[in-house]
């Protein structure tokens, strides 16, 4: 089984749970074609280097996964039939992009686990 990871960039007309529901459609469509979800990322609405299709913004999401090389295909004709899907990139990771990407998902979690103490603490001041 190979690593992979996409980006995808949602329009921004959809509201938060129409974005989640797509998030969670390719997420399907990965788990019944037997890949494992390492990792999900939502990074929200961001702007665009450049217009397309006339936005300037979109809904970021990332999902890093393994499984089979078929299972690439599977998701790319998903991401072309679903008109909500503005831009979309996925791509293998080699053994060095695998341990970035390791590194960048342990950095996430340990400020995620810092930011709930900071809060407490300043709530007590």
């Amino acid at each position: 089984m190979n690593s992979y990871e996409t980006v995808f960039i949602l329009t921004p007309v959809l509201s938060d749970e129409q974005m989640k529901e797509a998030v969670a459609k390719f997420k399907d469509i990965l788990q019944q074609n037997g890949a494992e979800i390492v990792n999900e990322e939502t990074w929200g609405l961001r702007k665009l280097a450049y217009p397309i299709q006339k936005k300037s913004t979109g809904f970021y999401c990332l999902l890093e996964f393994k499984g089979e090389p078929t299972i690439v295909k599977k998701l790319d004709v998903a991401f072309r039939r679903d008109e909500r899907v503005i831009r979309f990139l996925t791509f293998r990771l080699d053994k060095y992009a695998q341990e970035y990407a390791e590194k960048r998902r342990n950095l996430r979690a340990k400020k995620a686990s810092e930011q709930p103490a900071e809060a407490a603490a300043e709530a007590a001041n």
